[in-house]
C-alpha cells in the first residue's frame, strides 16, 4: 500500500472573539443571529450552511472559494498549523 502526506498548505485565518472587530468583516463572515437558529454567532460554511460553535478564541478561515468560511476551535487550530507571517497594519 502506498503512503501520502499531506501537502503545506497556507491559509489565512482570524481568532474571533465577541468584543473585538469581527473577522473577515469586509466579507461578512460572522454574523449574530437573534432569531433562525437562537442566539448566537454563526459563520457560512460551503457544505453545513450556517455552522454555530462559534465562540471566543475559535479561529475563522475561509473555504477555497474565498465566499464561505469554518470555525476551528483554538486547540486544534494551534495543533495543525503554525505562525508563518504576522498581520501587519497598514
Amino acid at each position: 500500500m502506498a503512503k501520502y502526506k499531506s501537502k503545506p498548505v497556507i491559509i489565512e485565518a482570524e481568532q474571533f472573539f465577541q468584543d473585538k472587530p469581527l473577522p473577515f468583516r469586509d466579507r461578512c463572515a460572522v454574523r449574530f443571529d437573534g432569531f433562525g437558529l437562537g442566539l448566537g454567532w454563526y459563520v457560512e460554511t460551503m457544505h453545513n450552511g450556517q455552522m454555530v460553535a462559534i465562540e471566543d478564541g475559535d479561529w475563522i478561515v475561509p473555504e477555497p472559494d474565498g465566499e464561505h468560511f469554518y470555525p476551528i476551535k483554538d486547540e486544534v487550530f494551534r495543533n495543525k498549523y503554525e505562525l508563518i507571517e504576522e498581520e501587519t497594519e497598514e
